[in-house]
């Protein structure tokens, strides 16, 4: 590190690494840690401890993969065209190990060391996923105990190339009490043709550094180190993760022998179905993306540039979108944000009445914020909104297409007529307000009344649903004109009950009566067109029987004439 002569490490018991990450940070304490200042300076700084508890954010191996893949994704900007994933090998002990390796635009030694480093970002863009600059940390310490990073970058015509190891292995071994990170860079001299070491304190320090890494790190010599920049090219970076964690068994967290095609997780079994779809449940990919990192792979990102690929033990990761697998989909529009967060098959509802089973939305919500190992959102209110509000369109969905896959649509009760509306139900508008019918001059609405003395007509009540035809309120209102004109012949007074619940005149309806009139000679004149039609139809096809009557005579008479012909040419034959 930068600042390894200000501080001695004072030796704390050394401690074996336990190989199971949940246990690794449980050690003998031995003795306090000291920091003896140098100058008569004291510095704060990290405990290597750090390293562990800050990794235990992620309860998940493929939170922390898809963390570091994060980073490769935003170097699409820097013209990345792939990101590979893989399993290698450790040179000194033959064990497995996790490699990620991108071709983006890498990095120069000071952007090595904010990486390696806590609490720097460089990523300003909104469109960036990662923000907070503790991503690298975080992710390669879950997956393992050590890390290596090997980074080449070109701008502005000068070629660099950085090695940086953080070992959780090497600092807990060494009993040091802050966090040590050992870093060499070098620069291509394109005088010699090759890479000369650029120390940027003096070549005390630099050898310091390498012997650390030659002695820690997975490759033993310079030589080893820097062949490892073969296949990067001029620029790109590779993340080697060594010393992985093992599960309670002894076995590897990361299974790469169950499928040469795939990384897995060990010890966690697909969800077991039941039923006669059992095969087709388990396979279905929302209980295979906990176990197989390919398919969850295909549905990390939302989308993905086509001139950058995911490549997965040598095989491309393809896409997949499971809107494309939804059935009768309905869309409702928004405008999203940018951001990298995925959270597949959240349950908004609860299926105890079986409401919402079956309903799948997909939404890229990057309108809230997403915890900082980008697995989960937030609980804020903004997130208790759009939960509320996804609910909401869960059930209204199922209540409308629910009988698509077999269940019965549950009828809404019909809309209450004018006899069970109370007084502060009923609507204000003349066209839907009930006519009142009364013998008595004081003309008291009859929908007061109780017992058989109740007495209302139907009338059309507003929906919910939009759509409502035109037509409805013209036939309601056409159906009680009738009424009044039959009432009036009887000598009943007609009177219409207002919002302030007085007698009122009804010319403000003439217009309307006039349009309900010129319908009703349409209706008229239409039904005696039909007829007329009816008629016509009536005599066309008396018509058609005629003549097939007579086709038929003609057929006969033809078959009849052909047997004569025949007969008079054999008799003309035998003459």
């Amino acid at each position: 590190m930068n600042d390894g002569s200000l501080l001695s490490a004072s030796p704390i018991s050394s401690a074996p690494i336990c190989r199971q990450f949940w246990k690794a940070g449980n050690y003998d304490e031995g003795l306090p840690s000291k920091s003896i200042p140098k100058n008569g300076s004291s510095y704060l700084h990290i405990h290597p401890k750090f390293l562990h508890s800050n990794a235990t954010s992620h309860k998940w191996a493929f939170g922390a993969i898809a963390e570091l893949l994060d980073n490769a994704v935003d170097e699409i900007q820097n013209e990345a065209t792939f990101v590979n994933v893989d399993k290698t090998s450790n040179p000194r002990d033959g064990n497995p190990a996790l490699l990620i390796q991108d071709d983006g635009g890498g990095m120069d030694p000071e952007a090595m060391r904010h990486c390696l480093s806590f609490g720097f970002s460089d990523k300003k863009s909104k469109s960036a996923i990662g923000q907070y600059g503790n991503g690298f940390k975080t992710s390669t310490m879950r997956l393992g105990a050590d890390v290596i990073v090997f980074s080449r970058h070109y701008k502005e015509r000068k070629l660099t190339q950085s090695i940086g190891l953080l070992s959780y292995t090497f600092l807990m071994q060494t009993g040091h009490d802050r966090i040590v990170v050992p870093m060499v860079d070098y620069e291509f001299n394109a005088s010699t043709g090759t890479f000369e070491a650029l120390d940027l304190y003096d070549e005390e320090h630099f050898m310091f550094n390498l012997s650390m890494l030659l002695k820690w790190s997975p490759y033993s010599t310079e030589a080893e180190l820097l062949k490892q920049f073969d296949d990067i090219g001029y620029h790109g970076t590779k993340i080697i993760v060594y010393n992985l964690w093992l599960t309670d068994g002894g076995t590897l967290e990361l299974d790469f022998d169950s499928d040469p095609e795939d990384i897995c997780v060990s010890g966690d079994a697909i969800t077991k179905a039941k039923g006669i779809n059992r095969t087709v449940k388990e396979q279905h990919i929302a209980n295979r993306l906990r176990h197989s990192l390919r398919v969850y792979l295909s549905i990390l990102y939302l989308r993905v540039p086509e001139s950058f690929s995911i490549i997965l033990r040598g095989q491309v990761v393809v896409y997949h979108n499971i809107a494309m697998d939804l059935k009768f989909p309905e869309f409702i529009l928004y405008k999203p944000h940018s951001g990298g967060c995925v959270e597949p098959f959240w349950h908004v509802v609860n299926y105890s009445d079986s409401r919402g089973r079956g309903v799948v939305g997909v939404l890229e919500a990057n309108f809230i914020e997403p915890t900082h190992n980008k697995q989960d959102f937030e609980k804020t209110s903004v997130f208790q909104k759009l939960e509320y509000r996804l609910k909401e369109m869960t059930w209204e969905y199922w209540d409308h297409h629910c009988g698509l896959i077999g269940y019965q649509v549950k009828k809404k009760p019909r809309a209450p007529t004018t006899s069970a509306l109370s007084a502060d139900q009923r609507p204000h508008n003349s066209m839907h307000q009930p006519i009142v019918l009364n013998r008595d001059p004081s003309a008291v609405p009859l929908w007061h009344g109780t017992g058989s003395s109740r007495q209302s007509f139907p009338k059309i009540q507003r929906n919910a649903q939009q759509g409502e035809l035109l037509k409805r309120r013209e036939q309601s209102h056409l159906q009680e004109s009738e009424m009044i004109k039959r009432r009036k012949g009887e000598g009943v007074n007609v009177t219409h009950f207002g919002p302030n619940h007085g007698i009122q005149s009804a010319p403000s309806n003439l217009l309307k009566d006039q349009e309900a009139k010129n319908l009703l000679q349409e209706n008229k004149r239409l039904r005696e067109q039909c007829l007329e039609f009816e008629k016509e139809e009536e005599v066309l096809n008396s018509k058609v029987t005629l003549l097939k009557n007579e086709l038929r005579d003609a057929e006969r008479e033809y078959a009849r004439l052909l047997v004569e012909l025949r007969l008079l040419n054999r008799v003309k034959k035998d003459k």
